[in-house]
């Protein structure tokens, strides 16, 4: 793809671009683990309702060590389960009790050994996704983009893993996993846009200081819901005096006003019907990445001249784009040729039509994926899990290993029930949102979400000229289209061309999920790591960061 949406091959790792618009003072902080393995068992209830909280505080864990060869090098770890206390930012109060899972090198100084944060989306979704799927030490095997038969299933060392590079862990927000609030706090008063990104960061800040790790460089990892988390927390830590090294993006939503937007859109339903072979296109593309290229430059000129004058569409307009989605031209025209639309029952109208011949419906989280026809690929929300093709492929994989992995190799055990995805979290969101400027980003006068954080994620790349964004997308995902992603980063109000220069993109053969796909896992760790060892290698950049940070806090 150009300069302007980016580049890719479906069998390759995709080329960068730029978007553009138009202590101890007596001896070195070392992290040293102990010896023996520490079981914990947990006995606190821990309720997913908006009204329940706990009443412990008690910050214990289960510790265990491993090692793992990554890149013929043998790294020796310690795992870590169990809670961190956050407190009321005034008061100093508890407020919250957040579940964590944390990877850790042993043997490492404070300052040389960076630490990432990593959390799903949702909101309402623990990070068991985003942990056995993607780059920590161990990882579920799937068949994707098949379903995963049942049981047996099996957990490998995961040579894609991020430990060679950095600490990680992973967070859950209040009301999922094992987190839940404090008493006289409840579950509810967390689930908001700006009160769960105050919630990550005093997370955040109480894992620095219990960890001796405030001079660590730092980074943030999130994805889908995730990444509007990450613009809007970013954008706290600064303010608070906690300035991030590095933020990636996965499966942006940026831009709520633009959910359904079918521009950014239609280059995923390219992909979807190349993908299936559906394309009236000939002859077929082999280049996947040249082919989504091709139909985004359609997508922003001669369809939306199409869109914006319909029903007086040009004839031509209207057949390449069937050529180009593999839907014949009366069907496109009885839907205002609106791709991302959807039906009265709320079914997309698109992932239910490609293969509709055949009995077969499309996942929303990954094109590639296909279920029997029952019209739900159609009822997922843009910003929440449900019963798609996609999800049910994997879902009996991650719940199953999850217990197995916790509970036989992390040796943490509760009677509680973990909360992998909460429905309620997502009903009872609060999305009002008050960005950088004092503007209000959420809710319109309607009552319709319209989520701006792109602004947020600006304001901070500003303030903080160093710190570095990689955005990654998967080409066939139709919750977060990659085309989407790439047009909220052009439009986003950061004028500096050199900042902007700290931005990059790329893209995979893959769904929502990336790191799901075995070959785009692999390319974005080698992109991740490139992006890691740039940082690192540039001492004035960080020397700056901890000096941002130091007058920040002082």
């Amino acid at each position: 793809m150009n300069s302007d949406t980016g580049s890719a091959s479906p069998q390759s790792r995709h080329p960068s671009h730029a978007l553009t618009p138009g202590s101890r003072a007596s001896m070195p902080n070392i992290m040293r683990s102990s010896t023996p393995d520490e079981p914990y068992f947990d006995p606190v209830a821990y309720g997913n309702g908006p009204d329940d909280s706990v009443t412990d505080t008690t910050e214990a864990a289960a510790i265990t060590h491993h090692s793992i060869v990554i890149g013929g090098r043998t790294i020796a770890y310690t795992a870590t389960a169990g809670h961190l206390v956050t407190v009321d930012e005034s008061s100093s109060q508890p407020n919250a009790k957040m579940f964590y899972v944390a990877f850790t090198e042993d043997g490492q100084t404070e300052e040389a050994r960076p630490v990432t944060f990593f959390y799903n989306g949702g909101p309402g979704s623990s990070s068991v996704f985003v942990l056995l799927g993607s780059f920590a030490p161990r990882r579920i095997k799937t068949s994707m983009p098949n379903f995963t038969p049942p049981a047996p299933y099996s957990m490998e060392d995961n040579p894609d893993s991020l430990l060679d590079k950095s600490d990680l862990v992973f967070i859950n927000p209040v009301g999922t996993g094992y987190s839940a609030a404090v008493a006289p706090h409840k579950n509810k008063d967390f689930w908001g846009v700006d009160q769960d990104a105050r919630s990550i960061k005093q997370f955040i800040k109480r894992y620095l200081t219990k960890n001796e790790r405030w001079n660590s460089p730092k980074y943030l990892f999130g994805e889908s819901y995730g990444t509007a988390r990450s613009c809007v927390l970013a954008y706290l830590l600064h303010e608070d005096g906690v300035d991030l090294n590095g933020i990636t993006l996965q499966s942006s939503i940026l831009d709520y006003a633009q959910a359904g937007n079918p521009v950014g859109a239609l280059p995923t339903a390219a992909a979807d019907a190349w993908f299936h072979q559906r394309l009236g296109v000939s002859p077929a593309p082999t280049d996947l990445g040249a082919f989504v290229e091709e139909v985004a430059q359609f997508a922003r000129t001669d369809f939306l001249a199409a869109l914006r004058t319909f029903p007086q569409a040009n004839d031509a307009t209207v057949e390449k784009l069937s050529q180009y989605t593999g839907i014949d031209k009366t069907t496109l025209l009885s839907w205002s040729l609106d791709v991302a639309g959807y039906d009265n029952h709320g079914n997309s109208v698109f992932l239910t039509t490609l293969l509709k011949s055949q009995g077969l419906a499309l996942g929303a989280y990954d094109g590639r994926v296909t279920g029997i026809e029952t019209g739900i690929a159609g009822q997922i929300d843009p910003n929440s899990g449900g019963n798609d093709p996609t999800m049910t492929a994997v879902t009996g994989v991650y719940t199953t290993m999850w217990n197995t992995y916790l509970n036989e190799q992390l040796q943490y055990t509760s009677n509680s029930s973990f909360t992998d995805l909460n429905d309620q979290t997502f009903k009872n969101w609060d999305f009002h949102h008050t960005d950088p400027t004092g503007a209000q980003k959420g809710i319109d006068a309607q009552g319709n979400v319209i989520l701006y954080t792109a602004g947020d994620l600006a304001a901070v790349m500003a303030l903080n000229i160093d710190l570095k964004v990689l955005s990654a997308n998967g080409f066939y995902d139709f919750v977060t289209p990659f085309y989407q992603t790439v047009l909220d980063l052009q439009q986003m109000p950061l004028l500096e061309q050199s900042v902007r220069q700290n931005l990059s993109a790329r893209f995979y053969p893959s769904g929502h999920m990336v790191y799901l796909d075995g070959g785009s896992r692999t390319a974005l760790k080698s992109d991740l790591a490139k992006m890691y060892d740039a940082v690192t290698a540039d001492q004035p950049a960080m020397d700056r960061i901890r000096t941002l940070q130091t007058r920040h806090r002082a």
